[in-house]
């Protein structure tokens, strides 16, 4: 394990997905500065997180063909250039295409970013994890970096949110020019790792997989693009409790995401999601039943944790349901299937400028009920020695 090139690829996806979580944050105060609807604002999250994901898989074959270091800053500066625009420009337009600029380059900076991961830790998963969380710990300091930034009606300084990804840039700069050879090695895609041929792929479970991680990308999207705006203004919280709770939620899936893997590896991989799913419904019924901001942000931390208790032992449990295409199978699971939420969240948006926001976390919850019943339809696939030797 390469532990200095580790420690600045959890950087570099620490600064890439705080952008990721900046745009839900930015998006109470744009509603209220320039009286976007919740249609409107949806619109935005779709921009972003709908085509990132559906364009991320496409990067991962561009990746696949030749190594391209350059993709790792190229990804999170063009993500920040975007974000930036979106606070900046007063036209609804313009900042849709901002936010479509900041979703390519979140999608363009994962596929390198997470093959460079993998071969600075070598064969150890917890380094995987590290990097994986690494993302959401940037994406958990977003709420308070857009409240210090922008609060109060200052949306014209969001210039200011440009800043982390400038030091990330002049730290990368510095690291690859002392370490050339290295870093090139550390990009070299290992594609050819990944084949195998002892065992044949389960499409039909893998579809299965899909759309119970569809089930859950749906609540996530939705509840992570509407929390604000439902603390402050159904619960009459304040602007910073609204954006504790955004911060909550992802610190508490970071918490989930890490406390999964360890289940998943200890009672296996299917109790882990199942668990996950089952302890979601009372946390998401909570937040749907919430009588005070304080109530909220608590079933937010519950929430947090549950949901992504799955999240490990999914992407891996794909993998082995498609041995012989595993990165389709990532690009699958993490783009097109979640990309799924961001498509439908302009359609609870104008649920919710019809019903009230309260009833959209209700409707969502019926829709996490869906996945959890699927999640009991679903089987492991043994995890094969001879297939483990393939990758190393």
């Amino acid at each position: 394990m390469n532990r200095a090139r580790l420690g600045l690829l959890t950087g570099t996806h620490a600064v890439n997905d705080l952008y990721q979580g900046l745009l839900p944050a930015l998006l109470p105060f744009i509603a209220l500065e320039r009286g976007y609807s919740y249609t409107a604002v949806s619109g935005l999250m779709l921009a972003a997180m709908g085509l990132s994901s559906v364009i991320q898989p496409l990067f991962g074959l561009y990746v696949d063909r030749a190594s391209r270091p350059w993709m790792v800053p190229l990804g999170f500066v063009t993500a920040a250039i975007g974000l930036v625009l979106v606070g900046m420009s007063p036209d609804y337009w313009v900042s849709w295409a901002a936010a479509v600029l900041c979703g390519l380059g979140i999608a363009a900076y994962h596929p390198p970013a997470t093959v460079a991961a993998r071969v600075a830790g070598g064969s150890s998963q917890k380094a995987m994890s590290v990097f994986s969380v690494g993302g959401t710990i940037g994406a958990s300091f977003a709420p308070l970096l857009a409240t210090a930034a922008v609060g109060n009606g200052q949306l014209h300084h969001s210039w200011l949110l440009l800043l982390p990804a400038v030091v990330m840039l002049v730290v990368w700069t510095l690291w690859t020019r002392r370490d050339v050879q290295n870093t090139r090695s550390a990009m070299a895609s290992p594609a050819h790792t990944l084949k195998t041929t002892q065992q044949t792929n389960d499409w039909r479970a893998f579809f299965l997989l899909c759309a119970v991680i569809v089930g859950w990308s749906i609540p996530y999207v939705t509840v992570l693009s509407m929390l604000s705006l439902y603390v402050t203004r159904e619960l009459s919280g304040s602007a910073f409790m609204g954006a504790a709770a955004l911060t909550t939620l992802t610190a508490a899936g970071a918490v989930g995401t890490l406390l999964g893997g360890w289940m998943g590896d200890r009672w296996g991989r299917i109790p882990a999601i199942r668990l996950g799913y089952l302890l979601a419904l009372p946390a998401m019924g909570g937040l749907a039943m919430a009588s005070s901001a304080e109530m909220a942000w608590a079933c937010t931390l519950a929430l947090g944790v549950c949901m992504f208790l799955p999240f490990a032992p999914q992407v891996t449990l794909a993998q082995d349901y498609l041995p012989r295409n595993q990165a389709t199978a990532s690009g699958i699971t993490l783009g097109l299937a979640m990309s799924i939420g961001g498509m439908v969240a302009p359609l609870f948006g104008m649920l919710s400028d019809a019903y009230g926001l309260r009833y959209t976390v209700s409707t969502v919850l019926c829709v996490l009920c869906a996945a959890c019943l699927l999640a009991w339809c679903m089987r492991e696939r043994a995890y094969s020695p001879q297939r483990l030797a393939a990758q190393m």
